[in-house]
């Protein structure tokens, strides 16, 4: 067996210097690069991080915020259905309340009415027993004394001098004269042309009853000419204001508003002593928003309550107001 040959020590110096310089020499560039990129990379991934943190918080915000906008838009909705509830409600109950009003103005209406006919039969009664009265004192003053003596007027015997009465001409004769008949004494027979003299109207309260009772029984058209037969023989007397009122209601009734004003004014304006005076301003207003001149409608409904602050047509006036958003009062 061969023994190996030694090395030279000059060879083992020179190999542990290469060793030393090769420990002792930095590392390469592309051992720096490297590390570079892993730090990017980790700050990389802890951004990544952040961010989806950042993005599940923002999500369980956004579902919050969710949450919560459905609850107020459930609520509003709410809101919005109990403000329509009670709108309506008060609609009901504004209409309930002009049925009612409406109603108490035709009853007050009709006990006027039945008020005015009871004064028309007072009226009719206080004459028939003046005229009793009046008979009966004639009856009176003619019957003989008590002692059955001879009224005066036939026991005063005529003086011995007083000339004989006069006696009438007999009447003259019309038409054809018979034999002996002088020719002064007769009259020519009225020719067929000749016209008799027109017939009184009947009482007024006679005529106002019938139209009236043609009225409450919804013959209208009958009833208006009726009512206009009253105005027309009796413009003065103060049931032709209450014809002229019920002309215009006829009128309203059949949708005509324009006469109905027209006969409302005449109420107002002609007898404003009459009872009527303050439904037709009601109704005159309420014809007048029919025409849709709501601004003359709303002045002619505050006219009414500032003449007749008390009465239920002020009342109506008022609920009518009130439904259209008006105040009662004008603003300055």
């Amino acid at each position: 067996m061969k023994t190996p040959t030694p090395i030279p020590k000059r060879y083992l110096s020179m190999a542990c210097a290469a060793l030393a310089v090769s420990l002792f020499v930095p590392a390469s560039p592309a051992f720096a690069v490297s590390k570079e990129i892993v730090q990017l990379q980790t700050q990389v991934q802890q951004l990544q991080d952040a961010v989806a943190r950042l993005q599940q918080s923002n999500d369980e915000r956004m579902g919050v915020m969710k949450d919560l906008v459905q609850q107020s838009a459930d609520s509003v909705n709410r809101m919005s259905l109990n403000i329509d509830t009670l709108q309506k409600q008060l609609q009901n109950r504004q209409q309930n309340q002009d049925t009612k009003l409406d109603q108490v103005s035709g009853q007050i209406q009709s006990l006027n009415d039945s008020i005015d006919e009871v004064k028309a039969r007072l009226t009719r009664l206080e004459k028939l027993t003046q005229d009793i009265q009046n008979q009966q004192q004639s009856i009176n003053a003619n019957m003989p004394p008590a002692g059955g003596g001879i009224p005066d007027s036939v026991s005063t015997p005529p003086p011995a001098n007083t000339p004989p009465p006069t006696v009438a001409p007999a009447p003259a004769k019309r038409g054809k004269p018979s034999a002996g008949t002088p020719m002064s004494e007769v009259v020519p027979a009225p020719q067929p042309n000749e016209t008799a003299a027109a017939p009184a109207a009947p009482p007024v309260d006679d005529l106002y009853k019938t139209a009236l009772g043609d009225y409450m029984g919804a013959k209208y058209q009958l009833a208006s000419s009726e009512f206009a037969d009253v105005v027309k023989s009796y413009p003065d007397h103060p049931l032709a204001g209450n014809a002229s009122f019920y002309r215009g209601e006829i009128a309203y009734r059949g949708g005509h508003y324009q006469d109905a004003i027209a006969e409302y004014d005449k109420v107002i304006e002609q007898y404003a002593d009459s009872n009527k005076v303050p439904v037709a301003h009601l109704h005159k207003g309420q014809a007048l928003i029919a025409l849709k001149q709501n601004d003359a409608g709303v002045r002619e409904l505050r006219a009414l309550i500032q003449r007749f602050p008390n009465s239920p047509e002020a009342m109506q006036a008022r609920s009518k107001l009130s439904g259209m958003g008006v105040t009662v009062v004008p603003k300055r």
